[in-house]
Order: C-alpha cells, then structure tokens, then sequence
C-alpha cells in the first residue's frame, strides 16, 4: 500500500502541509489547533508518544486520527469512533461547475453555518486555508460546498462536502466534487477521498463519478486525561521534514 495512503495524517503534516506543523517529537498537528484535527501519528507509537501527544494538545485537549488504527493508553476516552471508507479518484478527471464560486475567509461564518446544518465531518474556522473550496449559492445564500483537506504526497484529499437538505437532489454535491477534482487534475494531483460507512448515497455518488473503494478506514477522536506524565521536550513550529 502507499504509505502516504496508510497514514494520511502523517503523510501530509511532513510532506506537503508540513509548513503548517506544529510537533513535539514525533507527533504532530496543524499549528492553532483551528485548521485540522487530525494529527500526524508514528506508525510504530510508544509511551514517549502518548505523552508527548498530552504535553502538546493539553489536559481535555481532543486528538483526531485519520484512518488509522489506534490503541489509547489507559485514561484516555474515546469521543468517537466511526468507521469509514477510503475512495480514490486516480482516474477521475474532474469537471468545471461554471456556476460554483470560490470560498474564503469571508464566507466561513456561512460555511460553519452549512457544516453544523449537514454534519459533512470537521470544519474549523480556518479549515477553508487547506484551500480549493467552492461554493454553489441560491438567492445569494451558500446551499453547498466542497474543498480540500489533507495534502499527501501525490494525492489531495477532498473533504467538506455538504449540500443544505432543502437543496439535495440536484447533483450539487456531484458537480462540486467534479469541480474540485479537476483543480487537483490541474496540479498534476490526484484526487482521493474519506466517506461514513453507512452513508451509502455519497459512496455511490463518488463511485458513480469513477472514484473505487480502497480499503475500510477507521476515525478516531480521543480525549487527553487531566493528568499525563510528559518528558521534557521542545515545542517547535518548524516546518516537518518531507517524507521521502
């Protein structure tokens, strides 16, 4: 399996997102806590790990890992557990959506507004700075939208992909996904994307527009306890080295 496929996380945070980590050791997360949840974890986890892992995100602080599988140290509480599916688009051109609108700062209020509404998966205030995120308005409101997510060596994960429910069954969500695979395309990328299990709409969605079933996947969200014993090690925000 690609590696940058069996820990996305891990992939993006120190290969092409790793200007925006923030580590300590071998862990790492996208620097404010408000851009991604989801952490870049060693494939090989010690207790050094665990506690660094404490020490950086704090007492209460809560841990995302994407698709990978975790076994948490006594003490800490799992907030979710939710199984999923990872799809890719390796053979997904992609499409311009003449009518979708790029998003930015401006527009988040809107976008946090559809995300609480439609419950697409984690959407910080600044998720939108991963960047590609396109809109579709009606009567100049904001009825659906998609963007990127994780950058991983050779893939871009597309994520966010919400439609108001007064607005479903127009292809919105369809069109979206096309639009924002074809800016991938456009980068010499390649598209991939995570989906629920049981949302079966959207997995015959993506796979009705070419992207295949890679394997079943598992997101996992942890709370730190209020006590952990970290060793004393440097925060830093240096950018990640790139993964070969």
């Amino acid at each position: 399996m690609d590696p940058a496929l069996a820990n996305p996380g891990l992939a993006a945070l120190t290969g092409p997102d790793g200007h925006r980590a923030e580590r300590r050791g071998r862990v790492l997360r996208y620097a404010g806590g408000d851009v991604c949840p989801f952490l870049g974890w060693p494939d090989d986890p010690d207790e050094r790990d665990w506690a660094d892992l404490a020490a950086l995100l704090g007492p209460g602080g809560q841990a995302g890992f994407a698709a990978v599988d975790v076994a948490p140290p006594p003490g800490w509480e799992v907030a979710f557990r939710i199984r999923g599916v990872q799809m890719l688009g390796d053979g997904v051109a992609g499409a311009p959506a003449p009518e979708a609108v790029p998003l930015g700062a401006a527009d988040v209020p809107e976008m946090l507004d559809l995300v609480e509404r439609t419950r697409p998966g984690p959407f910080l205030e600044r998720t939108v700075e991963l960047g590609g995120y396109l809109g579709i308005r009606r009567g100049g409101a904001l009825v659906a939208m998609a963007g990127e997510r994780l950058h991983l060596p050779g893939w871009t994960e597309i994520s966010a992909v919400c439609t108001d429910p007064a607005f479903r069954g127009q292809g919105l969500a369809g069109r979206l996904v096309a639009a924002v695979a074809a800016g991938i395309r456009a980068r010499g990328g390649r598209p991939m994307l995570h989906a629920a299990g049981d949302n079966t709409g959207a997995i015959r969605l993506y796979e009705s527009m070419g992207f295949r079933l890679h394997r079943t996947v598992y997101f996992t969200g942890l709370i730190v306890p209020d006590a952990v014993a970290a060793p004393a090690r440097k925060q830093s925000r240096e950018p990640a080295e790139a993964t070969a």
